[in-house]
């Protein structure tokens, strides 16, 4: 099996609910960021096997396979695929598992990974709404298999994350101090110029507009719950975000033929679930299952990007994976710096690469909580 790996990663900055990207076709914020992997390496665009794209809700500008889309807008050429997945929040992460899994299989020698997303001009959830007008008030209750397996529980993030407090005696003024943290890491980061390398502006945009300067615990503390008698409120929860990112993997045959310089090798990737209806808590079991498969110690990872979808998720996943919580999203999560749905997991991916980079460290690690109870597990190791 031949090895892939990640040449070049970038992504856009993240807007921010009816913020710099709000009116931005999907295809034209995909189409800017495959651009600009073109523009830092020396690599013909021709010369790509296939574009795979992670979007959620994938309808109106969003729809017909917007990995394809987004590439011809961008004025790429005519003869490279693309695809569109949906894996939900972990859309772009699965996104960069099959691209690897192209290379690693010699099918492929040279595949861009990547996801967009535009939440101002698709609200979350619409395509598990749209069903509505057919007589499907969601994509659930009408399976018999379904309601056989799991009742009429109603699936929810909200829920989940509720759930997740209470299980692992998390507070509220605790999650509340971990939403703050993150907004402070990820203004130091913007402030001391980290984001720089890996940020694509859009225009005059060039700056991830979700961090919220001035906020405090005595402001979160007076917000009201999302539901009546839970803890979670949307101070602890990740924002609605518009964004795009892509990665550029190779094989060892591309890299050696163009003199590519790798920035990291995909060690490891992996994916497994746990119960959908609890569906944010699979991270914890993917981690120790990815940690035990790749051989890789926790004690040897050197930096950690997991998705804030809630603080619960990544509080409850410290408690359970013996890794310095100080390793953890280092630069702030979605919390602060949003959850562009089909975009984050190649967002968080960019960071986390660039990170790695930045800081010389051998091993990072990435995963998210994903709908139907899902996490990906990605493990990337250092060329230098």
């Amino acid at each position: 099996m031949t090895e892939a790996y990640i040449i070049e990663a970038k992504r856009t900055p993240v807007g921010r609910k009816k913020g710099s990207l709000a009116a931005v076709h999907p295809a034209d914020l995909g189409g800017h960021i495959l651009k600009s992997i073109f523009e830092d390496i020396q690599f013909d665009p021709g010369l790509i096997d296939d574009v795979i794209f992670g979007c959620v809700d994938t309808v109106g500008p969003q729809a017909g396979d917007i990995a394809r889309t987004c590439w011809l807008a961008g004025g790429l050429p005519l003869h490279v695929p693309g695809t569109t997945v949906d894996r939900q929040c972990g859309s772009s992460q699965q996104a960069v598992h099959f691209a690897a899994q192209a290379v690693m299989s010699g099918t492929c020698d040279a595949v861009i990974a990547g996801g967009v997303q535009n939440m101002n001009l698709v609200p979350i959830s619409y395509a598990m709404i749209a069903g509505k007008e057919l007589g499907f008030d969601d994509p659930f209750r009408g399976s018999k298999g379904w309601m056989e397996r799991f009742g009429d529980i109603e699936v929810s993030q909200f829920n989940s994350a509720n759930m997740i407090a209470q299980k692992w005696g998390i507070t509220r003024e605790e999650m509340e101090i971990f939403a703050l943290n993150s907004h402070e890491k990820a203004l130091q980061a913007i402030d001391a110029g980290i984001f720089k390398d890996e940020i694509v502006p859009f225009g005059d945009f060039d700056t991830d507009e979700t961090p919220r300067r001035g906020t405090s615990l005595e402001k979160m503390s007076e917000l009201i719950p999302l539901i009546e008698g839970h803890n979670i409120t949307a101070a602890m929860a990740s924002q609605n975000a518009d964004a795009s990112a892509a990665l550029l993997i190779v094989s060892e045959r591309m890299l050696k033929e163009h003199n590519l310089i790798p920035l990291v090798k995909i060690k490891h990737i992996s994916v497994l679930a746990d119960d959908p209806i609890w569906m944010l808590t699979a991270p914890i079991p993917a981690t120790k299952s990815a940690l035990m498969k790749s051989g890789v110690k926790a004690s040897e990872i050197g930096v950690v990007e997991i998705n804030e979808a809630f603080a619960s998720v990544v509080m409850a996943w410290n408690k359970e994976i013996d890794i310095d919580p100080k390793q953890v999203n280092i630069h702030g999560g979605a919390i602060a710096l949003g959850h562009p749905l089909g975009a984050t997991g190649a967002r968080l991916m960019t960071t986390l690469v660039h990170t790695m980079k930045r800081d010389k460290l051998k091993y990072g690690l990435q995963t998210m909580c994903e709908g139907g109870g899902q996490a990906n597990v990605t493990i990337l190791e250092n060329c230098e």
